[in-house]
C-alpha cells in the first residue's frame, strides 16, 4: 500500500503507534503525553481516526479492546515525504537540497567520513 501523506500532528501519532503498536487509543494517549505533547485526549483520537481513515493506521479487536497498529511501513512515508519536499521546495532536485543541508548542518568528523563512503560507492543502496 503506498504512504498516505499525513499532517506533522499525524506524525507524531505514527511514531507512537510504529515505535509501541499495536495500542488502544488510551495507550496511544498516555504515550502522546510522555512524550510531552499536550493535546487533549479528545485531539489524539482524532488524529487515530483520520489515520484510519487515510490507511496509514488498521484496527483490530483483541480481547473486547480495539488495538491499532501501522498499515504503512515508516520507510514508505518518509520516501514520500521527502519527494514531496523535494519538489515543493526545491523543484525535484536533488543536489541544490543536499548542498544546502550541507551548508546548514554542522556535521562531525564522522558524518563526513560516512558521506565521503557514500559518494565513492556511487550513493546509498
Amino acid at each position: 500500500m503506498p504512504a498516505p501523506q499525513i499532517s506533522e500532528s499525524e506524525w507524531d501519532v505514527m511514531k507512537v503507534v510504529w515505535d509501541h503498536g499495536p495500542l488502544t487509543s488510551g495507550e496511544v494517549v498516555r504515550k502522546m503525553e510522555q512524550s510531552g505533547t499536550h493535546w487533549a485526549p479528545r485531539t489524539t483520537k482524532t488524529l487515530l481516526a483520520r489515520l484510519v481513515k487515510k490507511g496509514a493506521v488498521g484496527t483490530n479487536e483483541d480481547a473486547g479492546r480495539v488495538m491499532y497498529r501501522a498499515k504503512v511501513t515508516r520507510e514508505s512515508c518518509v520516501k514520500r515525504e521527502s519527494r514531496s519536499f523535494l519538489t515543493r521546495v526545491f523543484n525535484g532536485a536533488v543536489t541544490p537540497a543536499v548542498v544546502h543541508f550541507l551548508e546548514e548542518a554542522k556535521l562531525s568528523r564522522e558524518d563526513l567520513a560516512e558521506l565521503r563512503k557514500i559518494l565513492e560507492k556511487g550513493g546509498p543502496r
